[in-house]
């Protein structure tokens, strides 16, 4: 069985046909209070973010810590890229762009912080995925992982309404103790693992759905949000997004 659950006609069919990329990507950005403390705990200055495409993450470093940032992917939609750089504010020698395999390619750098947002969950071997970081890393540098957590309520609204996408999600990868173990397995230290964030789902198809199920999903969104503005929990059933950190 293939590794990937997904392929380059696949990534490239969602960025062409996918609406609104190019915006100016704020300071409170999301996880932006977790990057800040990584970076400032570590006094890191430079980063790479891998299969970020179109960089959001790389962006944020670059235009509100001043890390020098690369991108990593393996597929770079360039007049894409360039709009979203335009909209930050950036030209295209501000980040350094790499376009590989992230299963053949030899880094000839390393860097302080390496992160990934959305990638190993894309991963039938999650633990090989994550090992794909490390030749990135610098020793002592801080690996941020993040990806979403389609084990509760989100993962039901994916599984209802876009059954599509749910299957290109690996979602036995979606659970902390054991991503955490992997991280020990290969030698990492200071390993967190956890569900982050108060209750939010959304659909990649929504602008395809029928207005009910877009007035259901508006229901269900705004009645967690209430529920967890009152009772802030960050949970399984819950939380949209499950973090990884660790040090080389």
């Amino acid at each position: 069985m293939s590794n990937e659950l997904t392929d380059k006609a696949f990534w490239a069919n969602y960025w062409e046909t996918k609406k609104g990329l190019a915006f100016t990507v704020p300071p409170t950005y999301t996880f932006h209070k977790l990057l800040r403390q990584a970076v400032s705990e570590n006094n890191a200055t430079s980063a790479i973010e891998l299969g970020g495409f179109p960089g959001y993450y790389a962006i944020f470093l670059k235009k509100y810590l001043g890390l020098k940032t690369t991108l990593f992917d393996f597929y770079v939609h360039q007049p894409v890229l360039k709009e979203v750089l335009q909209a930050n504010q950036l030209e295209e020698k501000d980040i350094k762009v790499i376009e590989g395999d992230l299963f053949q390619y030899q880094p000839k750098e390393q860097y302080d912080l390496v992160l990934s947002c959305g990638l190993i969950e894309h991963f039938n071997d999650t633990k090989d995925i994550i090992a794909r970081h490390l030749p990135f890393l610098k020793p002592g540098g801080t690996l941020f992982i993040t990806l979403p957590n389609f084990t509760g309520v989100n993962g039901w609204v994916q599984r209802q309404y876009d059954p599509g996408n749910y299957e290109k999600h690996n979602i036995s990868s979606m659970n902390p103790p054991l991503l955490a173990e992997y991280c020990k397995e290969l030698g990492l230290k200071n390993v967190e693992a956890y569900y982050y964030g108060r209750f939010s789902i959304w659909l990649e198809n929504k602008a395809q759905q029928t207005g009910l199920v877009k007035a259901f999903i508006k229901m269900l969104w705004l009645t967690g949000k209430i529920a967890t503005r009152i009772i802030p929990v960050e949970s399984k059933r819950l939380s949209p997004y499950i973090v990884l950190q660790a040090i080389k």
